[in-house]
């Protein structure tokens, strides 16, 4: 083949042996030639053939997918004065695969964006308006054109995200689409608030709230539809979706200039406990996962804005001890649960955000949050614990893995949460330890032992040497374990490495 015949014929011959050629020679050859094909300035005649209704999607899929590579990279290409017919064309293609096939109709709803993306805003500052419009006053089917509203507008901030631009550019174009939120906003919270609105549709609305939030829309102008997305956690089949949008909202910094609507957030999220608890009492870990990564992200993004407002210190309270709950999700993770990791980034935020604030709030805080951490410390190590030793064994190579990867994540959350808690923490530690060891009433598991020699060794290395009495005190309880298998086995011999180094370290501290 040649250039010469970059025909509609030619390239339905290609794509024929393409897709359906078993020698994979001919299918490169094939492959190559379409390119070339797609890049020529024959292109912009052939693809509008390629879109005929009475061809297959796969040639439609082609055409459409051409158009975008003729917009998206050889902008200047386009003959003069053909900008207005390519533009009305483009829209009547959206509006004719409006009820699919869906890959097609999401190709041309790119490749508009990408029009859009090139003229916006001084050729055509009214396109999200105009598009508003024509969609929900053409003609065809209502619902269908509904979809393919949808559609177009969740690619296009999707578009801006990967397009080649520069950073100026981009910077203008995100703000000329964001300025026209509100009106887009409006009609994603009618949408969802049908009562008689299929699913599909409003996961597609969804869809469109999470690709306009990236534009660092006004959190103010959000308020409806993320009240609405809470509501909406309720109902099963769109719960996910739900939950991927109220965090893909409230995870966004720029919601921090807006803290009056930052804390109306807080008791939305607060009310979603029950559904939590009750979650976690069915063994629904879909729902208990999704509504934790909600609080999470809530206060992980929003930790140090809402620490700074202390006239409303006991929302937040509510909100931490939301997390802790989550952290101690009953169950071993990953089999029983999935909800506590997500949660230990948190703790260091928090500890983080305390410790930097002025004098005053920080002694406040420390007042309410030195008790949390102590308990904190202790969830760590139950969620530490290995599980019985029948239990153990039927798990699979993945679970121990991931058990072993959230055991380091912990013991890492238990080394930083000593920089706040200091020597109390150890001797904390220690008198558990003793107390488990000597009562002769109640044997202890090695699950249990193992568990607080683990939070031994985890924070071994801050260990101050003027708080070492803990340490020799700990060395003589060890021989009264009985080191019965080789999890604790193993944890006790890093104990020992640990704290004997702890131990030189304080007599060359003496001698010095």
């Amino acid at each position: 083949m040649t250039a010469e015949e970059f025909t509609v014929e030619a390239v339905e011959r290609a794509l024929q042996q393409l897709y359906y050629d078993p020698d994979m020679g001919k299918k490169n050859v094939a492959q190559k030639w379409l390119s070339e094909a797609q890049a020529s300035p024959q292109a912009w005649q052939f693809c509008w053939d390629l879109l005929r209704p009475e061809k297959v999607p796969e040639i439609q899929f082609f055409g459409a997918s051409t158009l975008h590579a003729k917009i998206s990279r050889h902008w200047s290409e386009l003959p003069a004065g053909q900008l207005d017919s390519l533009r009305s064309q483009l829209m009547a293609q959206v509006g004719q695969f409006a009820a699919g096939p869906k890959m097609v109709l999401t190709r041309l709803c790119v490749a508009l964006a990408s029009l859009i993306l090139h003229i916006l805003p001084e050729t055509w500052p009214t396109a999200v308006p105009d598009i508003l419009c024509a969609f929900q006053t053409g003609e065809g089917d209502g619902p269908s054109r509904c979809l393919a509203l949808l559609e177009l507008l969740a690619v296009l901030p999707e578009e801006l995200q990967s397009s080649r631009i520069v950073t100026s550019r981009r910077s203008q174009l995100r703000s000329a689409l964001a300025a026209h939120w509100s009106s887009v906003c409006r009609l994603l919270q009618q949408l969802l608030q049908q009562p008689d609105a299929p699913g599909r549709v409003r996961e597609r609305v969804l869809r469109c709230v999470s690709s306009w939030i990236t534009l660092d829309v006004c959190l103010q102008d959000s308020e409806g539809i993320l009240e609405s997305c809470f509501t909406l956690l309720k109902e099963s089949e769109i719960f996910d979706a739900a939950v991927e949008t109220i965090v893909c909202i409230i995870s966004q910094p720029d919601c921090q200039r807006f803290v009056d609507s930052l804390l109306k957030v807080v008791p939305q999220v607060l009310a979603l406990q029950e559904q939590l608890k009750k979650a976690v009492q069915d063994g629904d870990m879909e729902t208990s996962h999704g509504i934790c990564r909600i609080a999470v992200a809530l206060g992980e993004t929003h930790c140090r804005t809402l620490l700074e407002q202390v006239d409303h210190w006991q929302g937040f309270q509510a909100l931490v001890s939301m997390i802790m709950s989550c952290t101690a999700t009953p169950g071993h993770y990953p089999v029983d649960e999935t909800s506590s990791s997500l949660t230990l980034t948190f703790w260091y935020t928090l500890q983080d955000d305390i410790t930097s604030l002025d004098a005053e709030r920080q002694t406040l805080y420390l007042q309410i949050y030195r008790p949390l951490y102590f308990q904190l410390v202790d969830v760590l190590l139950q969620k530490a614990c290995f599980p019985r030793d029948e239990d153990f064994t039927a798990w699979s190579a993945d679970d121990k893995e991931q058990f072993r990867t959230y055991r380091v994540d912990i013991s890492d959350t238990l080394m930083y949460t000593y920089e706040l808690l200091g020597p109390e923490l150890l001797r904390n530690l220690y008198d558990k330890l003793g107390t488990l060891l000597t009562n002769s009433t109640h044997p202890s598991s090695w699950q249990d032992v193992e568990t607080l020699l683990f939070g031994f060794q985890s924070i071994a290395e801050t260990v101050d040497v003027s708080y070492s009495d803990v340490i020799p005190g700990l060395i003589g309880l060890i021989p009264l374990i009985t080191a019965n298998n080789i999890q604790l086995a193993e944890t006790i011999m890093f104990t020992i490495g640990g704290e004997l180094k702890q131990v030189c370290d304080c007599r060359t501290a003496w001698d010095l």
